[in-house]
């Protein structure tokens, strides 16, 4: 085949991967083979891969070595193991009972007042989303809402909407929040204190601005009486819970200095956190002659079908880039001049993350901005602005993230129904006008740092 032809052929492939696992997360999440599910998003973009790979014809040599360039800023392993570091610490806390201890807490202040059980729900899933991950925090919380509105005979809708907001709001506020972030700042080589900077206005106002719209959206119903009490929940193991807790305080803080240590990287970090809260438990569970059930627990739990997901897209974003694909999507954002690139790469990136969801979007852009060699405020912009689309465009429709699709399957199996119509109802409402007020923040961060 000619270029043009490989061309076509490639990006054909590749938006018919996107909309078939898109398509398989909404209809056909999981395929069984003998007692075993496996989760079809990945299994759809191996696929995919492959058939990009053939059909674009590519350096081969050069894509491999891409996979595991130590030096190249955009190593998807290392990212990937940031990632799934930082997910296992949050997983063992959960597996702890830390955050559905810290939401029976919240509840048991709220009382029986609706408004003050928002704001304190609201509050506590921001403050713990910000240090933990989002899709923790709402695999964590999801279940436990959907129960106690259930008994205190309320409408969860409300509560539902703050928890999932606010956690892919508040996520934007350190690298660690979301997978995204962590892709998008490594590959641009932007530390851990660097991306603070530029973050911390863009996710103050917006997580205002979330808030205030939503409760303009639900004062009626949170004005009505409340009924029930939270549950009781017990912390069986302190000193266990007090060893994650501290894990992932020291983990966080060390990130924080890394960017200022030579040959301290993320990655490093986070695997070591891992390694030393494993052996702690490990050693506890010898000592106390029991099977450390919590450690089975967070390797049942931790994402690893992402390192096929992840490794897929990035094969065929490469093979994308190798054909100029990537380039010419960079100038055609770039048509309007850099100094709107705030706004240019923010929507673009909110609106593409709903077409073929946030993570496969943000190894896209990465590319995108890459290949447009944007330096300086120019690069700073639209990598910032990408990252507030990958954590803004998450509840706009379903589709948007992993995690929307995760949390329409738990309300199902709590028997609510919360269609692709209520969640766009939601998203239309809630996320323009954040993404709004986080790209005015971007702007203004921009204004004040250059």
């Amino acid at each position: 085949m000619d270029w043009t032809a490989n061309v076509i052929a490639a990006l054909t492939l590749f938006l018919v991967t996107c909309l078939v696992m898109i398509l398989s997360v909404l209809f056909f999440p999981k395929i069984k083979l003998g007692k075993v599910k496996i989760d079809t998003y990945w299994v759809v973009t191996l696929v995919g891969a492959a058939a990009v790979l053939l059909a674009g014809q590519p350096d081969f040599s050069a894509i491999g070595k891409a996979l595991v360039d130590n030096d190249s800023p955009i190593n998807p392993i290392k990212i990937l193991v940031l990632f799934i570091s930082m997910t296992v610490l949050s997983i063992f806390l959960d597996e702890m009972q830390f955050f559905r201890y810290l939401a029976s807490v919240t509840l048991k202040r709220a009382k029986t007042g609706q408004i003050k059980l928002f704001l304190y729900l609201y509050l506590i899933v921001s403050l713990l989303t910000v240090f933990t991950s989002n899709d923790i925090i709402i695999l964590s919380f999801t279940p436990f809402i959907c129960y106690f509105a259930k008994n205190a005979k309320i409408n969860p809708t409300p509560y539902l909407a703050a928890e999932f907001v606010a956690a892919n709001t508040w996520s934007l506020a350190l690298i660690i929040g979301n997978p995204t972030n962590i892709f998008l700042a490594s590959a641009s080589g932007i530390g851990f204190l660097e991306y603070i900077k530029y973050s911390f206005l863009p996710t103050l106002l917006a997580g205002t601005a979330a808030f205030g719209v939503m409760f303009l959206m639900y004062r009626k119903q949170l004005s009505a009486p409340m009924e029930g009490e939270a549950e009781v929940v017990q912390i069986k193991d302190k000193f266990l819970l007090w060893v994650g807790i501290v894990h992932l305080a020291v983990c966080t803080i060390l990130l924080a200095v890394s960017s200022y240590v030579e040959g301290m990287e993320m990655w490093i970090i986070s695997l070591a956190s891992v390694g030393s809260l494993f052996l702690f438990v490990l050693i506890t569970a010898l000592v106390r002659k029991k099977p450390p059930k919590e450690l089975l627990g967070c390797l049942k739990r931790a994402p690893f079908q992402l390192i096929p997901f992840v490794l897929s897209m990035f094969v065929m974003i490469l093979v994308l880039k190798d054909l100029h694909i990537t380039e010419q999507v960079g100038k055609l954002l770039g048509s309007l001049g850099s100094q709107y690139n705030v706004w240019t790469y923010g929507f673009a990136s909110f609106f593409a993350a709903n077409v073929i969801n946030n993570i496969p979007m943000s190894v896209l852009f990465s590319s995108i901005i890459d290949s447009a060699s944007l330096s300086g405020v120019a690069a700073t912009s639209a990598i910032f602005a990408t990252v507030i689309g990958s954590n803004i465009g998450a509840f706009l429709t379903p589709i948007g993230a992993l995690a929307g699709i995760m949390w329409s399957s738990i309300l199902n199996e709590h028997g609510l129904k919360f269609g692709y119509k209520d969640f766009l109802k939601i998203g239309v409402t809630v996320a323009l006008p954040t993404l709004v007020a986080a790209l005015g923040g971007l702007s203004l961060a921009l204004l004040i740092f250059g």
